[in-house]
């Protein structure tokens, strides 16, 4: 097969990636509307739930997010009541966020959200164990590919 066919839309991995990327969002509105949370700040609320308190930063690296980008979801979330944000007696650069009573109450709300779009997937929960593994596995290979080209540019 010839490389010109590789420059159709259709066979683009990334577009792939992207239109399925947009269809889970897609599929998230609907359901995280009951509990009034965007996509991206059911994630903040998903780490938070595992890890509370956890700092900006650590969340930041969770998420892959940089800080112009969770600043305002964290702003969000703490004018709905659902976290609170610190800032380190320690280490006044550093700011822990934590969960408070209505965040934590939250979760329980919450426990439907993995069933219903596990269930509008029509994949079985290994499919889906196998894909996710398969796309972790991808981003690291990107990260790494993309951090090699950054290094050869300077």
């Amino acid at each position: 097969m010839s490389t010109e066919s590789y420059l159709t839309l259709d066979r683009q991995v990334c577009f792939a990636l992207y239109s399925a990327s947009r269809a889970f969002t897609n599929l998230y509105r609907p359901i995280l509307a009951d509990l009034e949370l965007t996509y991206p700040q059911y994630l903040v609320m998903l780490v938070l739930w595992e890890n509370d308190p956890i700092s900006v930063k650590d969340l930041g690296t969770a998420l892959r997010l940089d800080s112009g980008t969770l600043s305002p979801l964290l702003k969000r979330l703490e004018a709905a009541g659902l976290v609170s944000r610190v800032r380190r007696v320690s280490d006044e650069r550093s700011v822990d966020v934590a969960l408070t009573d209505a965040g934590r109450e939250l979760r329980e709300r919450a426990r439907g959200v993995p069933a219903d779009v596990m269930g509008a997937t029509g994949m079985s929960v290994a499919e889906l164990e196998n894909l996710r593994a398969t796309l972790e596995r991808l981003t690291d290979q990107v990260d790494a590919a993309a951090e090699q080209a950054r290094n050869n540019l300077g």
